[in-house]
């Protein structure tokens, strides 16, 4: 077992020959929009991300199902097996059945297998005092999503949300491949924060943040943490907890400090890159057409104090 379960990695890695190993994951959510079908592909996207995330390829996917079928309709269950189906046929893989129970209210996701070259995998311990930190995507899905539910997002930004948690983070796998970047993780549940709080703990680095070149999904974003105070509870949560090991700069909005802390799903990558690779990194992510391709900040020697530095 080259990666388990102690450093907080995105997904375990098992080592089959010199040159291959596994790559595991799982994952699974409730509905985060009202459409089936997308939420069956966002959920899709989301469980692929893992692999990607480790630099691994998907090979197989296996659904897990937990409908309320005396509730919810074949045709809408079909539809959110349909979106999943479809993520998992961009990506190349092969949708090998799955399992399914009742269960009170609908999830879905998917156990993905990968395959990485344990020499070029990416791990969330591996980043070194210089390396720059760029992030794929932009920040505010979770608040984005409790905008829907309030009736507070419009249509646009909604669906530019939609879009963003959609998309595959195929271009860890190129990244891996050309040895690039030897640590990343995907920015999910616990937030950009609470997500690099655990690479600089597994690493045995500290980081500094720019909140200045954060990409927000639209400026929209803030309006909604400023205006209507609409922050979820994961993402008040998330920042609450991140406080432990994280130093605000005095100039640092309240809403910044959220959307930092903003529980994420099927966010982007965050990758540690070198800065000699940085213009190859940037080149794959134009290549895949990436929705940013922000530099957010450097990864900076480990010491005393907070691991996180946002100014």
């Amino acid at each position: 077992m080259l990666v388990g379960a102690s450093t907080s990695d995105d997904a375990a890695v098992y080592q089959i020959s010199d040159e291959l190993a596994m790559v595991q994951t799982v994952d699974f959510f409730t509905p985060i929009v009202d459409d089936p079908y997308l939420y069956g592909q966002i959920a899709a996207t989301n469980s692929l991300s893992d692999i990607y995330a480790m630099g691994g390829r998907p090979v197989t996917a296996m659904n897990v199902v937990g409908m309320p079928a005396d509730v919810l309709s074949l045709d809408i269950i079909h539809e959110i097996l349909r979106g999943g189906a479809d993520k998992v046929a961009e990506a190349k893989c092969a949708l090998a059945g799955g399992h399914s129970i009742k269960n009170p209210e609908p999830i879905y996701g998917l156990s993905v297998t990968g395959m990485v070259n344990p020499n070029h995998m990416i791990t969330n311990a591996g980043a070194e005092p210089g390396d720059l930190l760029v992030l794929t995507k932009p920040l505010g899905t979770g608040i984005l999503t409790t905008g829907i539910k309030r009736g507070l997002t419009s249509g646009d930004v909604a669906m530019r949300g939609i879009d963003l948690m959609s998309r595959l983070n195929t271009p860890g796998q190129q990244l891996a491949a050309e040895g690039l970047v030897k640590c990343a993780t995907d920015v999910t549940g616990f937030g950009l924060l609470g997500h690099l709080v655990s690479l600089c703990r597994s690493s045995g680095t500290r980081a500094t943040i720019h909140s200045l070149d954060i990409p927000p999904i639209d400026d929209e974003i803030i309006r909604l943490i400023e205006e209507d105070d609409c922050v979820p509870g994961g993402t008040k949560q998330n920042l609450k907890t991140a406080l432990t090991d994280t130093e605000f700069a005095y100039s640092v909005p309240e809403s910044m400090r959220y959307l930092l802390a903003d529980a994420q799903t099927s966010g982007g990558l965050l990758c540690c890159v070198p800065e000699a690779n940085l213009d190859r990194v940037l080149e794959i992510f134009g290549d895949a057409n990436s929705l940013t391709r922000s530099v957010i900040g450097r990864i900076t020697p480990g010491g005393q104090g907070t691991l996180i530095s946002v100014v």
